[in-house]
């Protein structure tokens, strides 16, 4: 049997593990029980992916993201892998179907959600199965410690006594210590081999701006990285309808997401994102969850996320496949007011203080002033030892630190002089002047510091008042309607004893820290998305499914048109080699020919894997090909029936007629004669010309896939 390193290329493409897979893949070889905790696009599926083609029986993944079962299976199916879901989107046939490959003891995977696993039935069925083990995804959601307590989770603590045999891997992608102890207990996990990997995410750039005019910033953000996908947040249904129609009449190609819209609309709205269909989805906390997009380059919040865990959990679904991908947040202090709001809802004592101090850290990273990675990983208990993390606006020099010490204490004056007993609005229309009927009544035009910041608008003195509340220089009394009241802290700065500094965003930039090595070739790299999604929506499968941007990418670097260059590229396993092999190879092979002197500099570059090289069998697509040839079928009514490009099936007859399976092969049906004798004239006049010169002698006339045909039969002894 081969070991797991073999499997991992063989199977899924890969040259190494990813840090931390090997020993989760290892402990679970062994049946043994294993927690892990790993940031999301760290490779947590392939952990239990591969033990359960690996092993003999059936893994059993329990997740609560019904909507993203189909995509996961689907993805495992293209690697090769025996995988299918039970959940309520199956027709009773469908569900009939897995039932019986489940009782055949065919699967290599099964995905089932936490209700279902819980139904009596379904227990009895599995209690005939052979289960290796069993593998919970999103396991913080069983802990009430987590941002996401799900009650049907706790259901699961019986699966240790229930199988006792079979292993149980739990796996989540944010977690403090206090919530993996209580998921470890809550499981019952048997001496787990254990897993903290790091919180870092070093290809995510964490960014936090002043929120301005929000819709007007957040189009500015998009015009930036068009044809690139994303996901803006926002907090209420409302807000993520307005903001996704005034996307919409600006052109963008955004829909929304929220629990206000039908299942149907959500789930067709998902799709459409999934399928590159659509570029941005506008969206509430509802959305992500069922997300397993690898190529989210950018991921905007518009409000302020209510804890640390949700803003990671939900940044973290950009760029899973390892490229740059921008994370920014658009921060008010009129968010807090909102948040704290709904907490002061909730009846339980004990919650209203965890919503309260969750809320407390989240402004903390939003109004920080040291790295922003250092301050994400430090809420999750880990250490950032670099003084510089190249990735976020602090480290990178996008904001500045600024003396404001001045514009404080004009503020402070106005809040002491008028005895502390009023609002932010108040205070600032003291400072800047106001004419209002209050501030006649009161006295207060004659109050030194009245007028005395008139040289600035309402929103500057707002935003100093803000300052200060970020730094304990003042407090709202909560008490008495939300009144200022000065701090010592602030009152040291009144009397110039101290500094008010504050930090002030400069022009805002896209990330530019280094992604994939190489200067690869745009241009093919697009030809190679349209060809993925052309195969994707003939699968009806996301396009991800088919290859990963990341893949494209070295593809489009290292210009592989031999089976055995194309294995060598990451995530180009066994299966998806023979599937869709042919199909990028020739795309890449037209790209070289119509493009030689970009084909020549890229030449030179060598694909980074050493296969064994071995002489290629003939596949499955390409007999069906010879099948349809031999019945007199053209070239192009090939293409349509197989739903292939032309250049894929002048690609096989190509190697039928090199390996000696051409009998029954005629020129003249799959082309017409005339165009058959029209392209032999152009080569005996071409002489050593290459394609591209011929098709261009021809006026365009004619295709090469027409020219790669008609040759393979012209070198025909």
């Amino acid at each position: 049997m081969d070991g797991s390193h073999a499997v991992l290329k063989r199977v899924f493409g890969f040259s190494g593990f990813r840090p931390n897979q090997e020993t989760i893949v290892s402990a679970l070889l062994e049946n043994r029980d294993v927690f892990a905790v790993m940031p999301t696009g760290g490779g947590k599926s392939l952990c239990y992916q591969l033990p359960a083609h690996m092993r003999d029986g059936l893994c059993v993944v329990i997740s609560p993201l019904i909507s993203l079962m189909k995509d996961q299976v689907d993805a495992a199916k293209a690697n090769g892998l025996d995988a299918e879901f039970l959940n309520s989107s199956l027709t009773p046939k469908e569900r009939f179907r897995v039932f019986q490959s489940l009782e055949n003891h065919q699967l290599d995977l099964l995905y089932v959600s936490p209700e279902r696993f819980a139904l009596p039935e379904f227990m009895a069925t599995l209690k005939q199965a052979k289960i290796s083990f069993f593998a919970i995804d999103e396991a913080h959601c069983i802990s009430e410690w987590g941002h996401d307590f799900r009650p049907d989770y706790l259901l699961l603590s019986n699966i240790a006594k229930q199988f006792p045999k079979a292993a149980v891997a739990a796996f989540t992608a944010t977690a403090t210590h206090k919530v993996s102890d209580d998921i470890i207990k809550k499981l019952g996990l048997r001496n787990p081999h254990l897993t903290r990997a790091s919180f870092d995410r070093p290809n995510l750039f964490y960014q936090v701006v002043p929120k301005d005019n929000l819709d007007f910033q957040l189009l500015e953000f998009l015009h930036g990285h068009q044809g690139e996908s994303g996901i803006i947040y926002r907090t209420t249904r409302k807000s993520t309808t307005a903001t996704a129609e005034f996307l919409q009449e600006q052109g963008i190609r955004a829909l929304p997401y929220h629990a206000g819209l039908t299942p149907v609309q959500r789930k067709k709205n998902q799709d459409r994102f999934n399928r590159d269909e659509v570029d941005v989805v506008v969206a509430t906390i509802a959305f992500g969850m069922g997300i397993d997009k690898s190529n989210i380059r950018f991921v905007l919040h518009g409000d302020l996320p209510k804890n640390m865990e949700g803003y990671y959990q939900e940044t973290g679904r950009a760029g899973r496949d390892g490229e740059p991908s921008h994370c920014r947040l658009f921060f008010s202090r009129g968010d807090i007011v909102r948040i704290r709001y709904f907490i002061e809802q909730t009846e339980d004592a004990h919650e209203r203080k965890i919503g309260e101090q969750q809320l407390f850290k989240m402004v903390r990273f939003a109004e920080t002033n040291v790295c922003r990675r250092k301050t994400l990983l430090g809420y999750f208990g880990e250490s950032y030892e670099k003084d510089n993390c190249q990735a976020c606006d602090i480290c990178m020099g996008d904001v500045e630190c600024a003396d404001a010490t001045v514009p404080a204490q004009k503020i402070m004056s106005a809040i002491h002089r008028s005895c502390q007993r009023f609002g932010a609005v108040h205070i600032v229309d003291i400072v800047v002047g106001a004419k209002t009927r209050k501030i006649r009544e009161l006295g207060h035009d004659r109050l030194k510091t009245y007028g005395a910041g008139k040289d600035m608008d309402k929103k500057y003195w707002r935003r100093v008042i803000d300052d200060l509340l970020a730094q304990d220089c003042v407090i709202q009394n909560p008490d008495n309607y939300s009144a200022l009241e000065l701090t010592p802290k602030g009152r040291q700065i009144l009397l110039g004893k101290k500094r008010f500094e504050v930090i002030r965003q400069k022009t805002a930039r896209k990330s530019s820290f280094a992604g994939l090595a190489g200067d690869y070739s745009e241009k093919l790299f697009a030809q190679l998305r349209a060809e993925r999604q052309r195969l994707a929506q003939g699968e009806d499968v996301p396009p991800f499914v088919i290859f990963s941007d990341r893949t494209l990418r070295e593809m489009a670097l290292y210009f592989p048109d031999t089976p055995e260059q194309m294995s060598g590229i990451s995530g180009v396993g066994a299966a998806k080699l023979a599937k869709y092999g042919d199909s990028f190879m020739t795309i890449i092979e037209m790209y070289k020919h119509a493009h030689p002197e970009e084909a020549q500099k890229h030449s030179i570059l060598q694909v980074p894997v050493k296969i064994k090289r071995s002489k290629r069998k003939t596949g499955r697509t390409v007999t069906d090909t010879r099948d349809l040839a031999r019945q007199g079928l053209s070239l192009a009514a090939i293409a349509q029936l197989r739903r292939l490009s032309e250049g894929t099936i002048s690609q096989h007859i190509e190697k039928l007629l090199e390996e000696g399976q051409g009998d029954g092969l005629d020129v003249d049906t799959l082309l017409d004669p005339a165009k058959r004798m029209q392209i032999e004239e152009l080569f005996n006049r071409a002489s050593r010309k290459s394609m591209k010169a011929i098709i261009e002698a021809s006026g365009d006339t004619v295709t090469y896939a027409e020219l790669r045909t008609v040759r393979a039969f012209m070198q025909q002894p």
